[in-house]
């Protein structure tokens, strides 16, 4: 038997006025997408942005349906917008923001479980990690290095 230690770290700022130059334009971007989510049944909206490495931006925001698993978050919705549009071409970092029509959503949304193991796979497939930064719809952004970071023992390809 051994014992495998796992840690991760991730820098928090107080909000978005914190951020540097090119993180704030890439979440103004998601808050921007944010804008466009159609999510009436969970009133729970969500925007991404993507910032690749020709510097395209490709966004994306949660699309709902009355058939609740025919639905897709944003993080997705924009991360296959880039495989579709840009075949092959890294992605360097990843904004998220989320809010409510319900409550005021002040702490960082980080991804849901489906969209860390589909957003794994680009990461492992590019063998380049890319930043991840994602917030409420006010408050703290939390940024971490690399998406593999917030999902250790990730599967992928390599188990088939």
């Amino acid at each position: 038997m051994k014992k495998i230690e796992i840690s991760t770290s991730a820098i928090v700022f107080k909000d978005i006025s914190e951020l540097p130059k090119d993180d704030k334009m890439l979440m103004e971007k998601a808050i921007e997408a944010r804008g466009n989510a159609y999510a009436p049944y969970s009133k729970f909206n969500v925007g991404a942005a993507l910032l690749l490495e020709n510097n395209e931006i490709v966004l994306g925001n949660n699309q709902e349906n009355a058939a609740y698993p025919s639905g897709m978050c944003a993080e997705r919705v924009a991360i296959w917008n880039a495989g579709s549009h840009f075949p092959g071409v890294k992605i360097l970092k990843l904004a998220i923001t989320a809010s409510s029509t319900i409550s005021k959503v002040d702490k960082p949304v980080g991804p849901c479980g489906a969209c860390r193991q589909t957003l794994s796979e680009f990461e492992i497939n590019q063998k380049q990690p890319f930043e991840l930064l994602f917030m409420g719809e006010v408050g703290e952004v939390v940024k971490t290095e690399s998406l593999l970071s917030l999902l250790p023992f990730s599967f992928d390809s390599a188990y088939l």
